[in-house]
C-alpha cells in the first residue's frame, strides 16, 4: 500500500490555511468533475482530490496525518505505525447520508473508514453534519447515586489564525444523571465535530468511568464492599455497622460466617429502574499475635477447638 501525499494531489504546500485548501479543492473538484472533464483519469482524479480535501479540511484529521506524514513521501510502502491515532477520534458523522464507494486503502488503514461520502458531496455543494466526537470521563460512585453537576475539560481542534489546525482547551457544564452506570454515555448535542457549510455540528459522547473507589467496587448496578469482621463476630454472629454510599446500616453477620459469604441488601446498588444491589463480603480478620496473652490465648483455641482447616484437602 503506498503511502498517499494529500498536500501533493491539492497541489498546495503543508502550511496552507484552510481557506487556500478550500479553493484549491474547488478548482480541483471543477477541473476534474467527470460530468465535464475529458480527462481520460478525470475520475481517478477527482477521487483522489475528494478524498485528500476529506482530510484536510478536517482539522482533527489534519493534525494526525501531519504527525504521521513527516517521514513518508509520496509512493513510499507504508503501513500505519501501531498506536500512532492514539488521543484522536475519528469515526462518527453523517456519513451514511452519502451514497458512495470506500475510500482508498491508505485512507482506510489510517481513518478506520470514518467520513466516506464525499465523493458524492463533492459533486455539489459541501453541507455536512459535523463528525459526532467520544470521550471518558471519570466519576465518583456517589455521583452515580446523588447526581451532580462539573465542569470538564477537553481538547478540541481548532484553526489558529495562520488558518493551521491545533488543539486546544475547552470546558463544558455536564449533568451527571442519578443511577449512570459505568460504560453508559452522556451526549451533548451539537457539541462534537463541526458541520461543513450549512451543517450542523455533530454531537459529543461522554464514556462514563468510575474513578477507584477506597471502600467500595462497583459491577454493573452492584456495589460490592469487603467487611473485615473479627473471628469472635463470624464463628458467634452478631450485628455490625457497615458503611454504604447512602448511610451506614446495621447488619446481622449469621453465625458460622466463613472468609467470601456474601450478604446482600437489596436495592441498595446503583439507583434506577431495576436498582443494583449493595453486597458485603466477610473477610475475617486476624488479630496479630503480638503479645504473651495474645499468644497464649491462640494455643488455648488450638487445644480447645481441635480444628483443621485444611482437612477437606485429604485424599
Amino acid at each position: 500500500m503506498e503511502f498517499k501525499d494529500y498536500y501533493k494531489i491539492m497541489g498546495i504546500e503543508r502550511d496552507a490555511t484552510q481557506d487556500q485548501i478550500k479553493r484549491a479543492y474547488r478548482k480541483l473538484a471543477r477541473k476534474y468533475h467527470p460530468d465535464v472533464s475529458k480527462d481520460p483519469d478525470a475520475e481517478l482524479r477527482f477521487k483522489e482530490v475528494g478524498e485528500a480535501y476529506a482530510v484536510l479540511k478536517d482539522t482533527e484529521k489534519r493534525t494526525a496525518y501531519d504527525q504521521l506524514g513527516q517521514n513518508w513521501k509520496s509512493g513510499e510502502d507504508f503501513r500505519p505505525p501501531p498506536n500512532w491515532d492514539q488521543g484522536f477520534e475519528f469515526r462518527g458523522g453523517d456519513a451514511n447520508n452519502f451514497d458512495s464507494e470506500q475510500f482508498s486503502d491508505f485512507f482506510e488503514s489510517v481513518f478506520g473508514g470514518a467520513s466516506r461520502g464525499y465523493e458524492g458531496q463533492a459533486q455539489r455543494e459541501f453541507h455536512m453534519r459535523g463528525e459526532d466526537t467520544h470521550a471518558k470521563v471519570e466519576i465518583d460512585l456517589e455521583d452515580a447515586y446523588q447526581g451532580s453537576s462539573r465542569t470538564i475539560t477537553l481538547k478540541k481542534s481548532a484553526l489558529g489564525a495562520d488558518g493551521r489546525p491545533y488543539l486546544k482547551e475547552h470546558k463544558l457544564n455536564i449533568h451527571i444523571p442519578k443511577g449512570i452506570r459505568q460504560g453508559q454515555h452522556i451526549r451533548l448535542a451539537k457539541q462534537g465535530g463541526a458541520g461543513m457549510g450549512q451543517g450542523e455540528a455533530g454531537d459529543l459522547y461522554l464514556k462514563i468511568a468510575f474513578r477507584s473507589h477506597a471502600l467500595y467496587r462497583v459491577e454493573g448496578g452492584d456495589v460490592y464492599l469487603d467487611l473485615p469482621v473479627a473471628p469472635w463476630e463470624a464463628a458467634l454472629g452478631g450485628k455490625v455497622k457497615v458503611p454504604t454510599p447512602t448511610g451506614t446500616v446495621e447488619m446481622t453477620i449469621p453465625e458460622n460466617s466463613s472468609s467470601g459469604r456474601k450478604l446482600r441488601l437489596k436495592g441498595r446498588g446503583i439507583p434506577g429502574k431495576q436498582p443494583g444491589d449493595f453486597y458485603v463480603v466477610i473477610q475475617i480478620a486476624m488479630p496479630p499475635a503480638d503479645t504473651d496473652a495474645a499468644k497464649a490465648a491462640y494455643r488455648n483455641m488450638e487445644k480447645a477447638l481441635a480444628f483443621d482447616p485444611r482437612a477437606h484437602l485429604e485424599v
